[in-house]
């Protein structure tokens, strides 16, 4: 792979109109579109991983891609201030890499369903064990079934930024090559054997193949339909990486789940304390101006967070050749060396057995369960059989570009069903289930 192809101009589903002039640069311009859409805004009542704030602000999954999307755009111009004066890549895009990369990070979570990781499973679940099963047969091709049975929000947010949906305009966001490319993680399709997550579905095989084209994206030689991925997408990764890992213990300590000094005793873990001992000081003499413990959390956090954008820049930087040939393996957080790489799985124990169990978390997964898998079976049933009275009132509630002709094929009813319900915010996501369920009643009439 080469960064002259690699850094490409070309839009989905829209003609190259070559000596068009911008006053912003192409990969400004997918930063912007994405700001400015809907679906990026519903991302504002979208659960990370705690319930939606009360008195307490914790991150949602826009807060999340906002601060994902600034990791990003560090990450991305350190690399590209390498590519410009090192190595002395020629494409003049090689300068945006911070812009591309903070746009990628905008759009990686836009394909999650409402209720966090939950509500991928509870997808995936309707359709595996619960009444969805039912539709196997009616579908009739194991790969598209497979797409339903192991749900995928990474697949669903490349699905989002390139269909057509009805109404809209062709290539769907209109985004570059390269910010598409950047946020698909796992370069096959479902189904590949030995692999478990998958980054696009079948719907939109023929989009990604094209762009992997366009790219030069490489191809296993020995596995046909896996791809190298894009560099970038190492980028978008470690961002993410840094910020959940982070951001979830600083979430935990506002809401008490971890006490002010095992959160410190956390980050402060990240500092060696031999080599890094006047960094150390530093800290210290900060927090003892900074009463707040608050502000001396988020203090410390953010000199972690220097710390790690500083390392993981150095990491690409030092495999730039093997990830350009497809041959770097893991991300570039699991190359973290010292005593980062020590915090950093001191910090993903802490989540996996204190945050991610906490009763406030579970309530969300059991929640989002329930919702969906309601939401799911009357919808799916409404696309089917449309005539039946009750569907007649349900789909009224479908969105113009979500709805399909009658006579479209099951597997297309299906997905339109799931367009619309990942695409719902938690608190619609609710408020629909307790109408269609008649626990909602807001007419004071009748309360």
């Amino acid at each position: 792979m080469n960064w002259e192809r690699l850094l490409s101009g070309f839009r989905t589903g829209q003609p190259v109109r070559k000596g068009e002039h911008h006053d912003r640069s192409q990969f400004q311009r997918d930063y912007d579109r994405l700001i400015f859409s809907s679906p990026f805004r519903r991302l504002q009542d979208k659960t990370q991983v705690f319930p939606l704030p009360g008195s307490v602000f914790v991150h949602n999954r826009l807060t999340h891609s906002l601060e994902v999307a600034s990791v990003g755009r560090s990450l991305g111009n350190n690399i590209s201030q390498f590519l410009c004066e090192t190595i002395q890549v020629k494409n003049p895009l090689a300068e945006e890499l911070g812009a591309v990369t903070a746009a990628a990070c905008l759009a990686h979570d836009m394909g999650n369903p409402p209720f966090g990781h939950s509500g991928e499973k509870a997808i995936s679940l309707f359709f595996k064990t619960g009444e969805g099963q039912k539709y196997e047969p009616l579908i009739n091709d194991a790969a598209v079934w497979r797409d339903l049975i192991d749900f995928e929000g990474n697949a669903n947010a490349l699905r989002l930024l390139t269909h057509q949906f009805s109404g809209r305009r062709k290539g769907g966001f209109g985004m570059t090559y390269t910010t598409v490319a950047s946020i698909v993680k796992y370069p096959y399709a479902s189904g590949t054997e030995g692999l478990k997550k998958y980054g696009f579905f079948q719907s939109e095989k023929a989009t990604y193949l094209q762009i992997a084209e366009e790219l030069g994206l490489k191809e296993h030689p020995q596995r046909p339909g896996v791809f190298a991925r894009h560099p970038l997408v190492y980028l978008v990764e470690a961002a993410d990486d840094i910020c959940y890992q982070i951001m979830d213990i600083e979430d935990a300590h506002k809401l008490g789940i971890l006490s002010t000094d095992e959160t410190r005793g956390l980050l402060l873990a990240y500092f060696d304390t031999r080599e890094e001992a006047d960094l150390i000081k530093r800290i210290e003499m900060t927090c003892q101006e900074v009463t707040d413990t608050n502000e001396q959390i988020a203090f410390i956090r953010a000199t972690v967070i220097g710390k790690l954008v500083k390392m993981c820049s150095a990491i690409f930087i030092d495999h730039h050749d093997q990830i350009l040939a497809g041959s770097f393996s893991g991300s570039l957080i699991t190359h973290l060396s010292g005593s980062a790489a020590d915090a950093m799985r001191q910090c993903e124990k802490t989540g996996f057995n204190t945050i991610y169990k906490h009763p406030s978390v579970v309530e969300i997964e059991i929640a989002g369960f329930r919702i969906l898998g309601s939401l799911l079976k009357e919808f799916t049933h409404a696309v089917m059989h449309p005539d039946d009275h009750f569907s007649g009132l349900l789909l009224p509630f479908i969105p113009q570009q979500y709805r399909v002709d009658v006579q479209a094929p099951v597997h297309q009813k299906i997905q339109t069903v799931l367009d619309f319900v990942s695409g719902m915010t938690d608190v619609y996501a609710l408020d629909l289930f307790r109408k269609i369920n008649g626990i909602a009643v807001t007419d004071k009439r009748f309360k």
